[in-house]
């Protein structure tokens, strides 16, 4: 007796359809291989100066978004300008600077400082941490070898004695290298800067020391020229 057949028609074009689809799927459209993935920015984080808050930020931040940033790519700190450098703030940073990069996914971000924000930022590139996590470092207006006029209010305050020349922060961070590792580092300073005193404490060995004209003390951050000093810079 005649074994019956199978019914191998029905299984042999199921199997055709599955590799057909498994092929279109390998295989992305020429539309979307075209366009290909946007090309992203480092992420940038604002740190703003003694007594201020990340408000400050706001020409310098639209600038960037102009320029084809994404809110995304761009993150303001605050903190309590009151308290010590090396002690407190610097590890307060470092741990806002993970949480970029985790919430982003950027191997390293870019920091651009305001006056007493240049010590936090470099105490945690040069003792933090910082060397592994940075690529751009920008200060403007930074009292990077100390102002006099923090005297005036060293007496109450932790941060204007950090910032005052001689200070133990100032003084470490002015230690050897003072722009070490990898990271690019850019300052802008005034001559008529009215908080630096004086003038050329911004400036920094191993830096791309840019003058920015006679700018009073914040008019660095909304002048025209330093943001697309600070823009190219970062671009670089």
């Amino acid at each position: 007796m005649p074994k019956p057949q199978r019914a191998c028609g029905p299984v042999l074009l199921l199997v055709a359809l599955l590799m057909a689809f498994v092929a279109a799927a390998a295989s992305p459209s020429s539309a979307s291989t075209a366009a290909g993935p946007r090309a992203g920015h480092t992420p940038v984080v604002f740190v703003h100066g003694y007594n201020a808050d990340p408000g400050v930020w706001g020409s310098l931040r639209a600038d960037l978004k102009a320029s084809g940033y994404t809110d995304d790519e761009l993150y303001s700190w605050g903190y309590d300008t009151s308290r010590s450098v090396n002690e407190t703030l610097s590890g307060e940073l470092a741990a806002y600077v993970q949480d970029v990069r985790a919430r982003t996914g950027a191997a390293r971000v870019d920091l651009v400082a305001h006056s007493f924000g240049s010590l936090v930022t470099r105490w945690y590139v040069k003792f933090g941490g910082g060397l592994s996590t940075v690529s751009h470092w920008v200060s403007l207006a930074g009292p990077n070898h100390g102002t006099s006029t923090a005297w005036a209010c060293a007496l109450w305050s932790q941060a204007c004695r950090d910032m005052t020349p001689g200070s133990y922060v100032v003084d470490r961070l002015a230690e050897g290298d003072e722009t070490p590792g990898g990271v690019a580092y850019a300052t802008w300073w005034s001559r008529c800067d009215e908080v630096i005193n004086p003038d050329d404490s911004v400036l920094l060995d191993g830096a791309d020391n840019h003058a920015a004209g006679c700018l009073a003390h914040n008019d660095l951050l909304g002048d025209d020229a330093v943001s697309q000093g600070v823009r190219g810079f970062l671009a670089g």
